[in-house]
């Protein structure tokens, strides 16, 4: 008996989790919460969007945002930017925190920010030489990856 309701619960939620694995939908940019508009706006007012999507996974639902360029920024429910990812060009510089931005030149001085992601824990970037350095929340370096 207990093995059945074991195996009930597992396929109740194996079910839940499909249900709610492809809720994502586009949106228009009015739509995107007032700080990822305004990062849009400073950063990106010269490229058009693509499009602009909601998604939504169980219990999160975040934004990404697709420009003509190629480029892609992904940002929280609450409209912080999570991941800027410039594929054709470098992340604008102000985006980069400035210790960061001081380590990348003093070091690589002849390479770009292509790509930068945040969480709780860290930053990652992806340079124009495909370094990919991690960074934790007081901006000192703790991983070089190539």
């Amino acid at each position: 008996m207990k093995k059945l309701i074991v195996i009930l619960l597992a396929v109740f939620s194996m079910g839940v989790i499909a249900a709610n694995a492809d809720n994502d939908r586009l949106i228009a940019k009015e739509n995107l919460p007032k700080k990822s508009q305004e990062f849009i706006d400073r950063y990106f007012s010269d490229t058009k969007i693509t499009y602009v999507k909601e998604e939504r996974e169980f219990m999160e639902k975040s934004y990404e945002v697709m420009l003509a360029d190629g480029t892609k920024v992904e940002f929280n429910r609450n409209g912080e930017w999570k991941e800027v990812d410039c594929r054709h060009s470098s992340v604008p510089t102000p985006i980069v925190p400035a210790q960061i931005m001081k380590y990348v030149k003093a070091n690589y001085p002849d390479v770009k920010v292509m790509k930068i992601e945040r969480d709780r824990i860290d930053y990652e970037l992806r340079l124009s030489n495909r370094l990919e350095l991690t960074f934790d929340t007081k901006f000192n370096i703790i991983d070089i990856d190539d």
